[in-house]
């Protein structure tokens, strides 16, 4: 009786090892409840003061080496060229000389019509990061990039924590189940073992996913195909012949539009220039057969009769 008593002491510390613990949030939304007492147990130790409850291993200094840092790498890079296939082929080799990988591509346009453009989304090593990016910057004329930088540290940290919580807690569930001597006891251990294991499960996806962030970069790139490659001038002198240039170029670009324009509507334009000639030859026709009628004259007003005309004075007005 005493031995099931310590079972079911037992269980219920196991319970409450599950269920306490303070509530910290990580990069990918969820919360995570982090029991203290076993983080002590795994070797973490918990640091007060600080907006959460950050749980970081008891050899904080290393943990802010550059080589213990959990940081993900983004870029977004927006390039164009008059030479679309040479540009393509360039960027599409840097992937491969880079260790890197497509995660998606996609291809619209014309070559007819000179009016294509990519998008690729590649996954770098981020050892090679650097370099992948100047490689591909001399695909085409790179427009503008911008990066990121997300530290996700104590993130990592913090589920680290609660695999190995979790982990010291299915162990004394184990060693609990090895002690059961009841069926309900049993019941009872195993219910929680799978709630134990489900939630290892879920921390250990989510690991592996920070890993594959962390350890692969990803690059966003979008590759149009151009007549003209856009001015890219930073200095104010530069800048004023970028303008001149670019109005006078978009002023032939507009002229050459309006021709071509005129050219592939000239069936069109032709049957409206015969069509007004028709009307307005039917217009006058119908004009001289059909002259407009005269209108009268009005009739003459007769001159007011005025005393002063016929020399009498005028009656005064009472």
């Amino acid at each position: 009786m005493k031995k099931l008593s310590r079972i079911s002491a037992a269980l219920l510390a196991a319970v409450l090892l599950a269920g306490c613990g303070s509530s910290i949030s990580s990069k990918d939304g969820g919360y995570y409840s982090v029991n203290e007492a076993a983080s002590a147990e795994a070797g973490y130790d918990t640091v007060a003061g600080a907006g959460s409850s950050a749980i970081v291993p008891e050899d904080l200094p290393d943990a802010t080496d550059e080589t213990a840092q959990k940081i993900i790498y983004n870029a977004d890079m927006r390039m164009e060229s008059t030479d679309f296939n040479a540009a393509r082929d360039t960027l599409l080799a840097a992937v491969d000389a880079n260790d890197a990988w497509l995660e998606y591509s996609s291809l619209s346009g014309s070559e007819k019509d000179h009016d294509r453009y990519a998008y690729y989304t590649v996954r770098v090593p981020v050892e090679n990061y650097r370099t992948f990016l100047a490689d591909v910057g001399e695909a085409g004329s790179v427009l503008d990039i911008s990066e990121t930088a997300e530290n996700i540290t104590s993130s990592y940290i913090d589920v680290q924590a609660r695999l190995s919580a979790l982990e010291t807690q299915r162990d004394r569930l184990n060693d609990l189940a090895d002690q059961a001597e009841t069926t309900a006891d049993l019941l009872e251990i195993e219910s929680q073992l799978s709630e134990v294991q489900y939630q290892l499960e879920n921390y250990t996806r989510q690991l592996r996913s920070m890993d594959q962030q962390v350890n692969y970069s990803t690059v966003d790139i979008r590759l149009s195909e151009v007549a003209t490659l856009t001015p890219t001038g930073t200095t104010f002198g530069e800048r004023i012949a970028d303008a001149f240039a670019g109005g006078w170029q978009g002023f032939v670009v507009f002229i050459q539009g309006f021709i071509l324009a005129v050219i592939y509507l000239w069936p069109v334009l032709l049957v409206a220039g015969v069509l007004v000639v028709i009307v307005r030859k039917i217009v006058k026709h119908r004009r001289k057969n059909h002259p407009k009628p005269v209108k009268p004259a009005a009739p003459a007003k007769p001159a007011e009769y005025t005393p002063q005309a016929n020399g009498e004075e005028p009656k005064p007005k009472y």
